[in-house]
């Protein structure tokens, strides 16, 4: 079991419900949330910043913590729900597709000291990460989340480390043909980040297979429902870490199906970051009629998402209290 200083487990409660779920809402998106902006009309600061804010607003309530950005979000982290934790990103949003390896970089006025005076409960960085490039490639990689890991011990500030798999000569993720490498990829790369070395606390991943490929999920098949089953067993015997799914921008009734055949499988998952799937169809209200649409949208349907999401999650999650404990006689230079 893995063991962390009393103020960093107590930070990291605060993103969680009592029962040691995780139910999060994630709107730390930037480049996708001005292109979802973009479809409607020129988007603005000012616009990425009020919807972020509506959105915590509304939704907080009913979450566990919100993830969002200290570029756009800080309006939106001020005005959530007293019972909603902080995580706040540490990433540049995208990379730099004109360099190979799509390399992480942090955001240059941004250091995790900054994130916890800004209020974070945890920093989450997202990586993106083919294990099988080129080691020149990965030992960046691996030597990056090294240093962030090192920060957030030094700061006691819970390390939520976002993996997003890719394969370096398959340009289409959503493919078949990435369907069918998405588990090795996937499951490697929760095995890497587990390693101590890292000092991550919470792994933020995707789930194993393409859903829309299972049998019984979509027109084509890749995977045999079997296969998925242990697929997603793998992943969750891959670490001894806390871990929780991202929604990948899947419809909220297929990320909630999903739950439901990961616990099928017996992964002991620990909640959820999700972001797209539960306020993603407010933004056309949001550009098209204005704030209160958008604050109805929110209140009404939106609400309805993260709602039957926590139930889902009240079924099928396990709780990360089992995972980490206070170590005892670390002690505490913040006590």
């Amino acid at each position: 079991m893995k063991k962390i200083s009393i103020n960093r487990l107590q930070k990291l409660k605060n993103t969680s419900n009592d029962k040691g779920i995780i139910g999060a809402l994630a709107i730390d998106q930037r480049g996708a949330l001005k292109k979802m902006i973009n479809k409607y009309k020129d988007s603005t600061d000012k616009d990425i910043e009020d919807f972020k804010r509506l959105v915590s607003e509304e939704l907080t309530p009913y979450a566990t913590s919100i993830l969002l950005d200290p570029e756009y979000g800080l309006p939106a982290a001020k005005s959530r729900s007293n019972s909603a934790g902080l995580l706040l990103a540490y990433e540049k949003t995208g990379y730099d597709a004109t360099t190979p390896g799509r390399l992480p970089d942090s955001i240059n006025i941004w250091s995790v000291k900054r994130l916890k005076e800004a209020g974070a409960d945890a920093c989450k960085f997202l990586l993106y990460y083919d294990v099988d490039e080129s080691n020149e490639i990965n030992d960046q990689k691996k030597a990056y989340m090294e240093r962030i890991g090192s920060e957030c011990v030094a700061e006691e500030l819970p390390f939520f480390l976002e993996l997003i798999s890719y394969d370096a000569t398959i340009p289409d993720a959503n493919s078949k043909e990435y369907a069918k490498v998405k588990p090795h990829k996937v499951n490697e790369m929760m095995k890497e980040f587990s390693k101590e070395r890292y000092n991550v606390d919470v792994l933020k991943m995707e789930v194993p297979v393409n859903m829309n490929y299972v049998e019984g999920y979509g027109k084509e098949v890749v995977y045999s429902r079997e296969e998925a089953l242990k697929y997603f067993k793998e992943q969750s015997d891959a670490t001894d870490l806390p871990f929780i799914f991202l929604s990948a921008g899947v419809s909220a009734e297929l990320f909630q199906e999903t739950l439901y055949f990961a616990k099928e499988a017996g992964s002991t998952f620990n909640g959820v970051l999700c972001g797209r799937a539960t306020w993603a169809n407010g933004v056309e209200s949001f550009v098209t009629k204005g704030e209160e649409a958008a604050r109805q949208w929110l209140q009404t349907q939106g609400r309805k998402n993260i709602e039957e999401l926590n139930a889902v999650l009240a079924e099928t999650a396990s709780s990360w209290h089992a995972k980490i404990q206070a170590n005892e006689t670390q002690g505490s230079r913040f006590s």
